[in-house]
């Protein structure tokens, strides 16, 4: 299937990451332009932490190429590296949820305004399925609270052409065991992911907003309305 994303421009922040590295290569393979982005990013340093490096480089982005056609947030560190003993301290979580919830929010604060003017835009934020289990109150707040600012905004831009939706990726591996335990999600790919993102960033998910999507089974146990 034609996904019509020949010559769009895409920002995908944290491009270098396992998953961005995954969107970048679809979305070439689609024939969009695929703009990397990180803080060691040489095609475009980027610190989504840092509301004035966002800024710039979204300014760059339109002195290269003109407009802004979609955005990817992923820049947020693994799940891994944060410290199980502190899932309660107030500090980490704080930490954690300006790398991905606010950095999402940051981004796409930046970009809305020109995509709004131009009645086109699409914007996805990558969270994921630890946002629908407890246990963890870092890895629970800053993926939830990035779907909610996804669904606000979405909400904000109804009607105007752009769209905002997240994805919440299971565990990501090379090869998913196809074994799910009960109260845990589905493995799943970072292709999958990629996959995914690349539609909802086409032109053919033009009615598709406010969603929040798992890749790989959702927790297995749980319902979603």
């Amino acid at each position: 299937m034609d996904l019509q994303l020949e010559g769009k421009v895409i920002l995908v922040v944290g491009g270098l990451g396992l998953i961005g590295s995954a969107v970048c290569e679809r979305l070439t393979d689609e024939g969009a332009v695929a703009i990397a982005a990180s803080r060691h990013s040489r095609e475009l340093t980027m610190d989504a932490t840092d509301q004035d490096s966002v800024a710039r480089g979204v300014a760059r982005i339109h002195e290269d190429h003109g407009r802004l056609d979609g955005v990817v947030v992923c820049a947020a560190p693994s799940a891994r590296t944060l410290d199980p003993t502190r899932n309660s301290d107030p500090q980490q979580v704080l930490e954690a949820m300006d790398q991905k919830s606010l950095s999402f929010l940051r981004v796409a604060n930046e970009v809305i305004p020109e995509m709004r003017q131009r009645g086109y835009g699409r914007i996805v934020g990558i969270s994921g399925q630890n946002a629908f289990l407890t246990g963890n109150i870092t890895g629970s707040v800053r993926n939830a609270a990035l779907i909610i600012i996804a669904k606000n905004l979405a909400d904000s831009l109804a009607g105007t052409g752009v769209t905002v939706n997240a994805v919440s990726p299971s565990i990501v591996a090379d090869e998913p065991s196809r074994e799910i335990a009960p109260a845990k999600s589905g493995q799943s790919r970072a292709v999958d992911t990629a996959s995914l993102v690349a539609f909802l960033l086409s032109p053919l998910a033009g009615a598709i907003s406010g969603e929040s999507i798992a890749v790989g089974h959702r927790v297995l146990g749980t319902t979603h309305l």
